[in-house]
């Protein structure tokens, strides 16, 4: 039961793999007791699958007490602690919580350096993800060190073509867009699509996946054209591949709404984004975090044409969701504080909008520090409001 569950998580399915683990750990308890490894395994399956629900505080509360026990029974350096330390640091970056991350992180990543040498795939694997909590809090530069640290040592020990190596290829090109390198972001994704066509096969998840990255990188550099073209070609194959709801499929269609904007086509861009949103309220509920992403996205077509009072609504909702859910600073909340700010200024409310900037710049610059992107971008909102 346990691998069907990790089939339909595989499969995209979390709901279905979510009912057979909450069925396969009561029967672990009952049969194996609380702290049988089987059933701290299954635990921390569970509160992955969570993750994947957008269920984050249930996520974080399972990976603790499966923390708490292994240490009891394993101790704080065994190989299963560290990877539910790891686990948990993930759990911290979806909710947004960057520091707890990072120090989780860095925790593990001094363990491992003691126990296992600089080169072991865990070392390799915890420095990426450590990298991932740099980018999360706008330490870019901090990031690309690392990741080109792992993508040298993956080369020398897996070779250029291993998928961990590409996979890293991947993220440093991320990385790259993140510090506005795009074009040294577009070599690098055009490199791991050469490869994983070779090795995959035009029609690969991971062939997808990097197609879709390389169109958000045209995205940045203005070439939305060639941005269409590529998502375009990315869900008609995931349509045919995966399905119309699997959650790849839905993601390339809100991505692809995103460049129907771009292109002043808004009305495509509505319908697109009216669809996903349908979908992923059955899917994944009125609250999963997916499922508000997808509204604010139809929140920025209403403004873009022109429907500003819908596009409040909207975003209304959006807020109070993720205020309740997320916290009053989780990035996703932030970003929406930053949507209906803007709609504000569009509806001639300024007041309104510069309490909410005002808001939100103390919260970026008390998570994120002055220097943030994305901080200097809300001073500069913020400035605009004042001027007006």
């Amino acid at each position: 039961m346990g691998n069907l569950a990790n089939t339909y998580s595989d499969l995209g399915e979390h709901r279905k793999a979510k009912e057979l683990n909450v069925t396969v750990l009561e029967k672990q308890k009952q049969l194996l007791g609380d702290n049988h490894p089987d059933t701290l395994l299954t635990m921390g399956n569970l509160a992955n699958t969570y993750s994947h629900l957008g269920e984050h505080r249930k996520g974080e509360e399972l990976n603790v007490t499966v923390l708490e026990k292994q240490k009891q029974l394993l101790g704080d350096n065994h190989p299963g602690t560290l990877h539910t330390m790891g686990n948990l640091a993930s759990t911290y970056s979806d909710l947004g919580e960057h520091r707890k991350a990072e120090e989780l992180n860095v925790s593990v990543l001094e363990k491992q350096k003691q126990l296992v040498g600089d080169n072991h795939p865990d070392i390799l694997r915890t420095m990426g993800n450590l990298a991932r909590t740099y980018s999360d809090l706008g330490e870019h530069r901090k990031a690309e060190e690392l990741k080109v640290t792992v993508l040298e040592k993956q080369k020398q020990l897996l070779g250029d073509n291993h998928p961990h190596t590409l996979l890293t290829m991947g993220n440093l090109a991320t990385i790259y867009s993140d510090l506005g390198e795009h074009r040294k972001a577009e070599e690098l994704n055009v490199t791991v699509l050469e490869r994983r066509k070779q090795l995959l096969g035009d029609n690969h998840p991971h062939t997808l996946h990097t197609m879709s990255n390389l169109a958000s990188i045209y995205s940045h550099l203005g070439e939305h054209q060639k941005a269409k073209e590529l998502k375009v070609t990315v869900l008609e194959k995931q349509e045919q591949l995966l399905g119309d709801n699997h959650p790849h499929t839905l993601l390339t269609m809100g991505n692809l709404a995103r460049t129907f904007s771009d292109l002043g086509e808004h009305q495509k861009a509505k319908e697109l984004n009216v669809t996903v949103l349908k979908k992923r309220k059955q899917l994944l509920g009125d609250n999963h975090p997916a499922t508000l992403y997808t509204m604010g996205g139809l929140a920025r077509t209403f403004s873009d044409l022109g429907e500003h009072q819908k596009a409040e609504e909207l975003n209304v909702i959006v807020l109070e969701k993720q205020e309740q859910l997320l916290g009053d600073s989780h990035p996703d909340t932030l970003l929406t504080m930053g949507n209906l700010a803007r709609i504000y200024s569009d509806l001639g409310e300024h007041q309104k909008a510069k309490e909410l900037n005002v808001t939100l710049l103390e919260k970026r610059k008390q998570f994120l520090g002055d220097n943030h992107p994305a901080t200097l971008y809300t001073m500069s909102n913020l400035a605009r409001t004042f001027s007006t």
